[in-house]
């Protein structure tokens, strides 16, 4: 639809087929996994056996604005016909009880004033309600002062009237004017990616805007959707977790003037800590995008939503670039804009890299120098209460300091121990404490 309005070009549809045909035959043999958010945004979620239907009519204009629009327009023109037949009846009612609706000769007497004139079946009755409810007045039809009754129903009528064009009318626009309908131009990448970004495993997707209006204030939400069991064994078949957005501020605001990567450290903390490539596959988790914004326009909060399941994370891919400089002016290509191309990445998860660099900092730690021993009396150097070996070389920018001479005990008093940094063995040898 978007492309026959002009609003995307075709090749992006033509990407978009062709990212869904090159799905993996892996995922397409498993069954099709339940998602609590489809890739339109909306809930994917079924409310059964509810008791308490009235609690909806409680709030009766949020109801009619999240009915369907057959069902609005159903209700908007079954309103407006039982009232125009309720006030029908009403007025027929009037002119039976006046005798109005008795004949009479042309050519006679004229008879007592009516209620109502021109009313001399229940479809003229019909029609004067039509009249006095939408305010037509063509003139044929007219209250007279003779039923103080039929003035106080054309009253009621006209008020009743007015709230029924109130409501329906605010239920029309919020429904033209809700959130989701600015969410139709806000698209979000088929696939997301897990690559290497400044040497760490980064979750990452892609989102843009179609329209030139700007999207004020927008943030950028990530949870991650889980069953999990507790120490106790209690299972819990939906648990969220926040996800850090990549951001020096420590923010979740973006500024979407143009498609924008949104990318996810993996690293201690993160719920995909110990997602490695194997793993991916068989993880039962869904990744809830949620971006948040005042349109422009129009000032209205807006809200776009999509997931990913575990077949629509693609490890060791990235995002080609799609943003141009052409004419002094920055030109978007939105062809290309879910395409990735492979990257050499490990397989392995972010814990299991940190615990394979770990063990590789801990051999190099053997081997470097004793910074901070101090020496303590004779038998060796101490370093948090242990010896520690005497052969550790001292910094280069610590100058060799000789031993300071002590001086000679004097009776009954204690032995006092000089500390020193441990520096290099100067061509004199360092210097013993003696007792």
């Amino acid at each position: 639809m978007l492309a026959r309005k002009g609003l995307l070009p075709d090749g992006f549809l033509l990407t978009r087929l062709a990212e869904d045909q090159n799905q993996s035959n892996r995922s397409r043999s498993k069954s099709q996994r339940a998602r609590f958010i489809t890739k339109t945004g909306s809930c994917n979620v079924a409310h059964k056996n509810i008791r308490e239907q009235g609690r909806f009519l409680q709030d009766v204009f949020t109801t009619m604005v999240d009915l369907k629009w057959q069902h609005s327009l159903l209700i908007f023109t079954s309103a407006f016909l039982c009232s125009w037949m309720l006030f029908a009846m009403v007025w027929w009612l009037l002119a039976f009880a006046h005798g109005d609706l008795e004949p009479r000769d042309p050519n006679g007497e004229p008879g007592p004033v009516p209620c109502v004139t021109a009313i001399h079946s229940f479809t003229s009755a019909f029609l004067f309600s039509i009249e006095v409810q939408v305010t037509i007045g063509f003139g044929g039809r007219m209250v007279t002062e003779e039923c103080p009754v039929a003035i106080t129903v054309l009253i009621i009528q006209n008020i009743l009237g007015l709230i029924i064009n109130a409501v329906m009318l605010g239920c029309v626009f919020m429904k033209t004017a809700q959130a989701n309908r600015r969410a139709e131009t806000l698209i979000f990448s088929r696939n997301a990616v897990i690559a290497p970004r400044s040497g760490r495993p980064t979750f990452m997707f892609r989102v843009g805007d179609l329209r030139k209006s700007m999207i004020i204030s927008a943030t950028v939400q990530l949870q991650v959707i889980r069953r999990t069991v507790t120490a106790e064994g209690e299972v819990i078949p939906v648990c969220q977790l926040d996800i850090q957005v990549e951001n020096p501020l420590r923010s979740n605001g973006i500024f979407l003037v143009s498609p924008l990567i949104i990318s996810h450290t993996i690293e201690r903390g993160s719920p995909l800590y110990e997602l490695s490539s194997q793993t991916l596959a068989t993880e039962d988790l869904e990744i809830i995008v949620i971006l948040e914004g005042v349109v422009e326009t129009t000032g209205i909060s807006m809200q776009a939503r999509t997931s990913y399941t575990p077949e629509e994370i693609l490890w060791g891919r990235r995002f080609v670039s799609i943003i141009t400089e052409e004419d002094g002016r920055y030109c978007v290509d939105y062809s290309k804009f879910g395409n990735t191309v492979p990257v050499k990445m490990s397989s392995l998860s972010a814990k299991e890299l940190d615990q394979t660099r770990g063990v590789q900092e801990g051999a190099s730690d053997s081997h470097l120098q004793g910074w901070g021993l101090v020496r303590a009396g004779r038998g060796g150097f101490r370093r948090g209460g242990r010896a520690c070996d005497s052969a550790a070389p001292q910094p280069w920018y610590v100058q060799p300091q000789k031993p300071a001479q002590e001086a000679p005990e004097k009776k009954g008093q204690k032995k006092t121990v000089q500390l020193e940094v441990i520096g290099r063995q100067n061509e004199d040898g360092p210097g013993d404490t003696s007792d």
